[in-house]
């Protein structure tokens, strides 16, 4: 068994959606390397800083990721299925198991905060902005003609 702790580039496209793993960024990678009847049995956890936007105000966030991924590479292709991961010599390709683990674990509508309002639907403002007293006059269509009899009788009335 062997422990080691790496911190590497990530990778490109480890995003989904508004938010991801920037390219290039530190991952840092806690590993435990076991060998095992059928190959080596990796263990590890995966650390990274996400960037990204807010789904409900689109406001810019930055956050931090924490996972766990196990895989086993195979000494020989006789041993493993298809989808197995094999080794290669001593080498072992750790990026798909990472990866996997990575944007899985991704929120698809990421939040600047729990509580976030958002955006007003009418006309775009943020919500935590314009504050509790933020309204739009709703006027039903089908009443709209009688909104405008309504305006007349009130002028009237002022000219009268």
């Amino acid at each position: 068994m062997r422990e080691t702790t790496l911190a590497l580039p990530a990778p490109e496209n480890l995003t989904v959606g508004m938010i991801g793993v920037p390219q290039g960024a530190e991952v840092e990678l806690d590993l435990r390397l076991e060998a095992v009847m059928e190959g080596v049995l990796v263990t590890g956890t995966a650390r990274a800083t996400l960037s990204g936007e807010c789904s409900r105000c689109l406001d810019p966030l930055t956050s931090e990721i924490e996972v766990g991924f196990q895989e086993l590479y195979f000494y020989s292709a006789e041993d493993a299925a298809e989808d197995d991961s094999l080794l290669d010599g001593e080498l072992l390709d750790l990026e798909p198991t990472f990866r996997d683990a990575v944007v899985l674990a991704l929120p698809l509508s990421p939040v600047c905060r729990d509580d976030c309002p958002g955006l007003c639907v009418e006309c775009g403002v943020k919500l935590a902005e314009a504050g509790p007293g933020h309204r739009h006059e709703k006027v039903d269509a089908r009443w709209a003609a009688l909104q405008g009899l309504n305006n007349q009788n009130n002028e009237n009335d002022l000219e009268g």
